[in-house]
């Protein structure tokens, strides 16, 4: 898995993971730190003007952030982009030294998150970048990852995928179902939480929850979980 980052930056180099608790940032974090760089905080960002598809309980959230153990932040937004260039620059006043921030990008908004980093002085890292949304699965599954659908676009996907775990069946059933689905979901399709894996020090169960139809998306909104030892 190549990360997409420029030859000069240091291999060591402090870095932020933009989060938001699914799959995709996940992996890339994971990939981070196996490549060499030392990941200083966790950044999730709240969009106060509407409810994202992949908005899930802020309290489930920051448990799975407390699982990892890699200092976090979670921060209310109007400009995301502007939000996070002041989190950058409130953390490097304060001494973070943060050279780059990492996204799990797979095939959007390059053009937002290369602007943002160049205006902040860190390099973007996208270790999944156009990557083949098959393998990134498989590498998912196989690094250990316990990962759930938390969301599907209603005209879809059923309600009965919410709560579905990402194993080695998923991409074969997902394209006997309907192989016009992206198996990352890269086109709003459906939505991820990640409970376990090898970030984690404990993993998270999810106990009770509701299935919801909103703004045509089914959700599993999680009012219980608890927190496992490992």
């Amino acid at each position: 898995m190549n990360t997409n980052t420029t030859p000069d930056i240091n291999p060591k180099a402090n870095v932020v993971v933009s989060w938001t608790g699914g799959k995709d940032g996940c992996l890339s974090c994971y990939q981070a730190i196996s490549d060499g760089f030392n990941v200083t905080h966790l950044l999730n960002f709240r969009d106060t003007k509407k409810n994202g598809s992949h908005k899930i309980n802020q309290e489930l959230l920051f448990a799975q952030m407390q699982a990892i153990g890699i200092p976090s932040m979670q921060t209310d937004f109007i400009s995301y982009e502007q939000e996070f260039k002041n989190v950058v620059q409130e953390l490097n006043d304060k001494g973070a030294a943060i050279e780059g921030a990492v996204f799990g990008h797979i095939q959007t908004h390059d053009g937002l998150v290369k602007r943002m980093c160049a205006d902040q002085g860190v390099t973007l890292i996208m270790p999944l970048w156009k990557r083949d949304s098959e393998q990134i699965i498989s590498d998912l599954v196989e690094a250990g990852f316990e990962t759930i659908i938390i969301s599907v676009k209603a005209a879809l996907l059923g309600k009965e995928w919410l709560g579905r775990t990402i194993d080695n069946k998923f991409v074969s059933d997902l394209q006997r179902f309907n192989r016009a689905i992206d198996p990352c979901g890269e086109d709003g399709e459906f939505h991820t939480f990640v409970i376990d894996g090898p970030l984690f020090r404990n993993r998270l169960k999810i106990v009770d929850s509701e299935k919801t139809l909103q703004d045509g998306y089914w959700r599993m909104n999680v009012s219980r979980f608890e927190v496992e030892d490992k």
